[in-house]
């Protein structure tokens, strides 16, 4: 890509051609020497310059990167690791990284994958030899050049006989392809943990997913310390060696020169893998609500019950899944607090709730709030040491956040400040996050805490929008959940929310601010629900228990939900499994799930459904897709975890555009005007035009956390012209979209 205004000229005297590309420490851009040779030239961010703990860290990767010059690395040809802004100049590479191409392509197989994994096991060999643990092999930082394999990136390296510098305590890496004693005690990280992670990345090049992949990076570095892999794609020959690789104890796993002879001894053919590549009702309690500037309480309307639960709805079984979970977040705690926030597993979250007033909406003015100037904040979380992400939505000036540890807060969108917090009690759940606001209710949830058993494990509470003051609260179910592929199980529709009850038996439909019943509805018998929206359409979705229980939603049932009486229509059968995204032509739009065995890989095609007429179309997508979808505009976007972004068409299944983006990790799309905004969990945002996804701006990171993660809700919310993020540890920030944070 070109060079931007406000680049150098020159580094080092080195003249610049070109930008390659930005990243958390800084950018990449293409030189030349006095004799023509191209060059890579790392130059770190202004911002670091300054900051001790990086200039140790960048003077620890060019000392890495000189110690290895194999035919498999990138050589150094010059470095001012004490200059105002450090840089380093590296032999130019050409190629894709391999994550490129298996995002691109799909999966290798073949010659081409053991031609991959032979060079990778080479290049690690001469990186061991030189005495240098690389610590961060991944498939961004392997280039796949015309002479074979490259590895890249030696920022978090270190010399084998070196401390190893953890910022502030944080242990840094990408947990897919960390090994489990990276994550438990990253000083003791020695040669045999560079070998887990080619094992890691090998599976993923020969499958296109990990061995040890979730639905959140946290989960995932679980599973790394302590389930065993998943291989049942990888081919026969290649598992044989990969699994010792992927061992728990290092003591057991291959050396570099050991495995390179396993790799040798390999057939020309490994075979393919089989994958296809590129993503108690009305009760209410006390509950503290900081304010943060006195405003006018408004009384709570009473919460009449219809209908009230009995002695067999105390959700028995929705305990028990959370309880579940909550020994998962004690073990992720335990193993690291990865970039330097924890939450618990994410059951799914597909942008967001997609009705009225969900996360994600965007405002239909391009003008900015009265008084507003770009601000950051960050939310204090009910469980100290536990932040999580938030999701906003926008009414007027207020802006409503919620998720993790906060129930919700209201922030004033000109400046950020914020009028009230109501902090959730318990071990928050990643991925659940605002349910909705109306004109004077807000919707979020609440987790029970630890000491409190006596409370339902999961709630969905009101709050008065001005004061911040407690309406109702009502248990919220455990398993509807897992129907749509969603984290929530409650929507916003007008003035109304509707709900799962507790006991993930019925739906009750309430008015949001005063908490009285409307109605409520049993699922069908033997099948569980959760209710979608489809525009001013309510839906329920439902599968079978038996499919439940195998955790195979292979084929949902939807129905129409009469929004006034809860009167299910007549059942709609579609090709499963299957997750709603939205309504474009006025046809409720799912993807189609592409499973292999009991694990999702992907997406592979469109389903539409005319709710008027009961007809269910299928477009095919030209290859399984992996990523984040969402969808705005009436295009379906997916989201790769290493920044490609694809538009289909949802009627044909056909690709409108694809964009590789810098945006790792990305969720989205939100529509602003004349713009897509997707963004990362640390903060990065792109804006793509909506009709050919040309980039029109992107932006670096804003906080410091982990990208990668499937399946989140869109992190961005419009209003106005102000672009809103929610990112991770609970941060949020606010700039004027003509006037992005600039990039590099």
């Amino acid at each position: 890509m070109s060079l931007r205004g406000g680049d150098p000229a020159e580094i080092g005297g080195y003249p610049l051609e070109a930008r390659l590309g930005s990243g958390g420490m800084g950018t990449v851009f293409l030189a030349r020497t006095s004799s023509g040779r191209p060059v890579a030239i790392k130059l770190i961010h202004q911002q670091f310059a300054g900051d001790d703990e990086f200039r140790i860290r960048f003077r620890q990767e060019v000392a890495a990167a000189r110690r290895v010059s194999g035919a498999f690395t990138a050589a150094v040809v010059d470095a001012a690791p004490e200059a105002d802004q450090p840089w380093m100049a590296t032999t130019y590479i050409e190629g894709d990284t391999l994550a490129q191409r298996i995002a691109a392509k799909g999966p290798l197989d073949g010659a081409e994958l053991r031609k991959l994994a032979i060079g990778l096991a080479e290049a690690l060999r001469d990186i061991h030899r030189a005495g240098v643990v690389h610590r961060d092999l991944k498939p961004s930082n392997v280039v796949l050049s015309p002479e074979g394999p490259r590895v890249i990136d030696f920022g978090i390296s270190r010399a084998a006989d070196q401390q190893t510098l953890t910022m502030t305590g944080r242990v840094i890496g990408t947990p897919p392809y960390m090994s489990p004693e990276q994550l438990q005690a990253p000083r003791g990280v020695g040669p045999r943990s560079d070998v887990f992670s080619l094992g890691t990345l090998l599976v993923y090049s020969a499958t296109g997913h990990g061995p040890f992949d979730a639905d959140s990076p946290y989960m995932t570095a679980y599973q790394v310390v302590h389930e065993e892999p998943s291989l049942g794609a990888v081919p026969a020959a290649l598992r044989a060696v990969v699994e010792p690789c992927l061992h728990k104890e290092p003591g057991k796993r291959p050396s570099a020169d050991e495995l390179l002879v396993l790799l040798r001894d390999l057939p020309t053919d490994l075979g393919g893998s089989g994958a296809v590549g590129g993503a108690a009702s009305g009760r209410t309690r006390d509950m503290i609500t900081q304010h943060h500037r006195p405003t006018p309480a408004t009384p709570a309307a009473p919460a009449p019950v219809t209908r009230p639960p009995g002695p067999g709805d105390a959700a028995p079984l929705g305990r028990r899944l959370r309880r579940r979970w909550r020994p998962v977040l004690a073990a992720a705690v335990a193993v690291a607090a990865i970039g330097g926030g924890v939450a618990a597993m994410k059951t799914g979250g597909f942008g967001g709730n997609g009705g009225d007033g969900s996360p994600g909406t965007a405002a239909a003015s391009a003008v900015l709030p009265d008084g507003f100037a770009s601000w950051r904040t960050t939310v204090p979380a009910g469980q100290e040491g536990i932040p999580d992400e938030l999701r906003c939505v926008a009414h007027g000036d207020a802006v409503f956040c919620g998720g993790g540890g906060v129930v919700a807060t209201r922030m004033r969108a000109r400046d950020g400040s914020r009028v009230w917090t109501a902090k959730s009690p318990g071990v928050p759940v990643q991925g659940t996050h605002l349910v909705g606001a109306t004109g004077d209710t807000v919707l979020g949830y609440r987790f029970a805490a630890e000491d409190a058993p006596q409370d339902p494990s999961t709630e969905v509470v009101a709050l008065d929008a001005d004061s911040g003051r407690e309406l109702w609260s009502a248990p919220s179910g455990a398993r509807s959940t897992a129907v749509t592929g969603r984290s929530q199980d409650a929507v916003v529709a007008g003035s109304a929310v509707v709900t799962v009850d507790g006991s993930d038996s019925r739906f009750e439909a309430r008015d949001a601010h005063s908490g009285r019943i409307a109605w409520t509805t049993s699922f069908p018998a033997g099948t569980r629900c959760a209710p979608v929206l489809a525009g001013p359409r309510l839906l329920a979705m439902c599968a079978k228990d038996a499919e439940m229980d195998a955790s195979e939603v292979r084929s949902p049932t939807l129905y129409t939900l009469d929004r006034a009486t809860g009167e299910l229509g007549r059942p709609l059968a579609v090709e499963g499994p299957a997750v709603p995204l939205g309504v474009a032509d006025g046809r409720l739009v799912l993807l189609q799930v592409h499973m292999e065995g009991t694990a999702m890989s992907g997406y592979d095609g469109v389903a539409r459904v005319d709710i008027a007429t009961g007809k269910v179309t299928y477009a095919r997508l030209a290859r399984t897709y992996a990523g984040t979808p969402g969808m705005a505009g009436g295009t379906v976007h997916i989201s790769g975890r290493t920044g490609l972004i694809t538009a289909f068409d949802p009627a044909t299944g056909r690709e409108k555009w694809s964009r590789q983006t810098s945006v790792e990790g990305a969720s989205g799309p939100v529509a602003g005007a004349d713009a897509l905004y997707f963004s990362s969990p640390t903060g990065r945002v792109v804006a793509l035009s909506p009709s050919e996804g040309r980039t029109l701006w992107s932006t670096d990171p804003q906080a410091d956390g982990l990208t990668g993660d499937q399946n989140a809700s869109p992190r961005v919310t419009v209003v106005g012209g102000a672009v809103i993020v929610a990112a991770t540890e609970n941060t949020v920030f606010a700039f004027d979209a003509r006037k992005p944070p600039k990039s590099g």
